[in-house]
């Protein structure tokens, strides 16, 4: 066989191959149309018309969620290019709060944000970071002496009747192993692994 045969039947190889290949397109159709299918548009009609849902859904009043966007916009704002349009600064904060205020996995969060599972993981963690940097001096300032953490425990004594209570999160439960504590007074009706345990 000659060269000529040989090469013909490798380039129609090559041709066969690229055939069966499954065209992958750069991102989903949905996801390139994310004004049409976010949830943005839901946030405005909730802005103009029910204040109370959106505070509901941001977890904050609209006010307080402006002032939050002044902060970070800065830190999270993003270019547009020719090759497709960012994520706003508004929308990137927005899918942080739900994330953190539902707990959704960025998997089920991209559903109603209209932006990848691999963008909303990059979003969140860069928006957290943003955050931190420009909320953590004035509003998570840590206790620098030993006055200020026991204004801290005394504050928990007088709001919450917990002594050497120096911090809470809302919601969490801490299971207790040492059965020393009384059980009465600890115990969770609810059902909980640990056989009895302490609400924050």
């Amino acid at each position: 066989m000659d060269n000529k045969k040989k090469l013909a039947i490798i380039g129609g190889f090559i041709v066969l191959f690229d055939e069966k290949k499954k065209k992958r397109l750069w991102s989903k159709r949905w996801f390139l149309e994310r004004r049409k299918y976010s949830h943005m548009s839901l946030i405005r009609e909730l802005q103009t018309t029910e204040p109370h849902d959106l505070h509901n859904f941001l977890r904050m009043d609209k006010e307080a969620f402006e002032i939050l966007l002044q902060y970070v916009d800065p830190l999270i704002q993003r270019n547009t290019t020719h090759m497709r349009e960012a994520v706003s600064s508004r929308e990137r904060l927005i899918a942080t709060l739900r994330y953190l205020a539902t707990g959704r996995s960025v998997e089920d969060l991209k559903f109603s944000c209209a932006i990848s599972p691999q963008l909303l993981g990059k979003i969140i963690p860069e928006t957290c970071w943003a955050l931190f940097m420009t909320l953590k001096n004035e509003y998570l300032k840590f206790p620098s002496s030993t006055n200020d953490w026991l204004e801290i425990a005394n504050g928990f004594k007088r709001s919450c009747d917990f002594e050497h209570c120096l911090g809470a999160m809302d919601g969490k439960h801490i299971a207790l192993k040492n059965r020393l504590i009384a059980v009465r007074f600890f115990t969770i009706i609810r059902d909980f692994s640990a056989p009895f345990c302490l609400p924050l």
